[in-house]
């Protein structure tokens, strides 16, 4: 199975824990300007993934079981659920890769 991580700058990260296998990752551009990255990783196994909140100091860490994220079947069910996320009408969004 696959999984989405989300991280904001200045808001929050989330970092590749044991048990995930990053494959691709890739910047959401809003109008040009970068307003978070996406990772799309194989979940291995069961396992927890750190949140960083980055807006607090200082910052918080919380620690969410693997079992709450989406599922998807394969890297690219997982893709197109990203580009689905992003797509708002005629607004200047895109997906870069990193």
């Amino acid at each position: 199975m696959y999984v989405i991580l989300t991280s904001k700058p200045g808001q929050f990260r989330t970092e590749i824990a044991d048990g995930l296998r990053p494959l691709a990752a890739y910047d959401y551009l809003f109008y040009g300007i970068r307003k978070a990255t996406f990772v799309i990783a194989e979940l291995v196994e069961e396992t927890k993934v750190r949140v960083i909140d980055e807006a607090w100091s200082p910052p918080i860490v919380n620690e969410v079981p693997s079992k709450f994220l989406e599922k998807f079947e394969t890297p690219e069910r997982a893709l197109t659920e990203l580009e689905h996320l992003i797509t708002f009408g005629h607004m200047d969004t895109k997906l870069r890769k990193r």
